[in-house]
């Protein structure tokens, strides 16, 4: 086959040129260009010499590389936080029930004053108060022709001695008479008129409900005893009666102790007429009254006779003088 042309009589060698031409120059390779000057490692390659897709990072991963070494810090300030929260909401429940406990226990006088005792007897029922008292007088009374008791004794008591034998039959309730220090009484005449009170048929143990013993230092500081009958002076009543109101002019009860109040006591009240024997008996048996579980109870009618356990100290309200509990007995 033939060509037509001036070029289609040279022969075509094999890289398709024509035989014996000369080749030429061959093109610049890009990559064989250098920049002038010393190379210099790149550290960071530039994005556009990345290959590949970039890895997938987790959204921990994210959250780290985004905030540092806060991403640690926050979790464990959240913890201490609410640590820190629960053991304050803790120590205040604690605190309000140590400080519930603490309200509902009685106050009583300085712990030098007496031995250590019991809780009351038994049979007293489980909501008796924890305090009685008569209260105040509308009126201020009349004071005494002549001062005839201690206004103000030492503020300490002491336990009057001795043993007595068992006053009546039924359940035994024990008794320890005080008498508070620096008052000028005779505590064994005291403790022999408490004893005969509440030993009278006439009293508490009345057919059989009760029997009474007086017990002395030993058993009070063992607390073999049920109650305690104390004198004091009208200046140590609140001491004894804290937050009662006897203004310190009549007697209470408080915890297991029936407090007589010496002013009383040695003078009795005017609606007594100056009738003290029967008014100490009166008192005796009216704060014992509180400490066996009574309440006050009022004036039944005039002319009839006074329940013990109304609060003859401020008035007889129309009723008769009375000092018993059953006054038939």
């Amino acid at each position: 086959m033939t060509s037509s042309g001036p070029r289609a009589d040279r022969e075509v060698g094999r890289r398709g040129r024509p035989v014996g031409e000369r080749p030429g120059p061959r093109p610049a390779d890009p990559r064989a260009q250098r920049p002038a000057g010393p190379l210099v490692a790149r550290r960071d390659p530039a994005p556009h010499r990345r290959r590949g897709p970039a890895p997938a990072r987790s959204r921990f991963g994210r959250f780290v590389q985004r905030y540092g070494w806060r991403a640690y810090a926050i979790p464990l300030l959240t913890l201490a936080t609410v640590v820190a929260l629960l053991d304050a909401v803790t120590g205040v429940v604690t605190g309000g029930r140590a400080t519930d406990t603490a309200a509902a226990s009685p106050v009583g006088p300085p712990a030098e004053a007496a031995p250590a005792s019991t809780a009351p007897s038994s049979t007293a029922p489980a909501t008796t108060p924890a305090a009685e008292g008569e209260g105040t007088p509308t009126a201020e009374p009349a004071p005494p022709a002549a001062a005839t008791y201690v206004e103000q004794g030492a503020g300490t008591v002491s336990v009057v001695d001795g043993t007595s034998g068992v006053y009546g039959t039924g359940p035994l309730q024990r008794f320890v008479v005080e008498v508070e220090d620096g008052i000028g009484v005779d505590g064994a005449q005291f403790a022999a008129a408490v004893e005969a009170t509440l030993g009278d048929p006439r009293s508490w143990g009345a057919g059989g409900q009760r029997s009474f013993q007086r017990v002395g230092a030993a058993e009070a500081a063992g607390g073999a005893y049920e109650f305690r009958v104390s004198l004091v002076s009208p200046g140590s009543m609140e001491t004894y009666c804290p937050g009662v109101g006897t203004g310190g002019y009549t007697s209470c009860r408080y915890g297991e102790r029936a407090v007589i109040n010496l002013a009383r006591w040695e003078t009795a009240v005017p609606d007594y007429g100056g009738d003290v024997p029967t008014y100490r008996q009166y008192v005796v048996n009216h704060e014992v009254g509180h400490a066996l579980g009574n309440g006050h109870q009022p004036c039944p009618g005039p002319g009839q006779l006074a329940p013990v356990m109304q609060q003859q100290t401020l008035g007889l309200q129309g009723c008769a003088k009375n000092a018993w509990p059953f006054p038939q007995g």
